[in-house]
């Protein structure tokens, strides 16, 4: 498993971990309210002018984060294109974009310690033991960290069928895709095991 913390500074990296995921998760659970093309074409740009202060490389490296989200819209869209649902679908996709843009750009700007630190204090209010926050503190920090390293993954499978054949991958990349995001989870469970396990 690779950190996905950017070496370029920005200035988001000084802010503290807890109120960016908390302004992460009010500013999701905000753009599945909202409705019309124009507004949601509006807060991707907005997202997109959040890099913008990171400076040229960090933008890149966002962008380069992207890629290969954008299959897994145009595939949302096409389908809308062909239901008749055009507009619905340019806001569906713009939705997810604007929300998996906003969830990197913490990710880059947020160590996991921190974010392990907030998910753990934030159980203890609710009087979680202490057992079981680490495990579940992993757990989300094992999502935020493997969901877009398997999405990029699964971006090179796609590019390396095309630069093969013609054919459309479909079904035909399931078996190798899960066979690499098991092997992610064996080395990532022979790491933990080394350090201590969850105990």
């Amino acid at each position: 498993m690779i950190s996905l913390t950017s070496d370029i500074r920005t200035p988001y990296h000084a802010w503290p971990a807890g109120p960016k995921l908390l302004g992460l998760s009010g500013f999701t659970l905000a753009i599945f309210y909202m409705d019309g093309v124009a507004l949601s074409a509006a807060v991707v740009a907005a997202v997109c002018a959040a890099y913008l202060p990171g400076g040229l490389r960090f933008t890149r490296q966002g962008a380069r984060l992207m890629r290969p989200v954008f299959w897994f819209v145009a595939v949302i869209m096409i389908w809308h294109l062909a239901v008749g649902r055009t507009t619905e679908g340019a806001v569906v996709v713009l939705r997810l974009i604007a929300a998996i843009a906003a969830a990197n750009l913490v990710t880059l700007t947020t160590r996991l310690e921190d974010m392990l630190d907030v998910i753990q204090r934030g159980l203890a209010r609710l009087g979680v033991s202490q057992r079981t926050r680490r495990k579940l503190a992993l757990s989300v920090a094992l999502v935020i960290r493997f969901t877009p390293v398997l999405t990029q993954k699964g971006g090179l499978l796609v590019q390396a069928w095309r630069a093969r054949t013609v054919k459309r991958p479909g079904w035909r990349l399931v078996l190798p895709f899960a066979l690499l995001a098991v092997d992610d989870a064996e080395h990532t469970a022979e790491a933990l095991k080394a350090r201590g396990g969850l105990h």
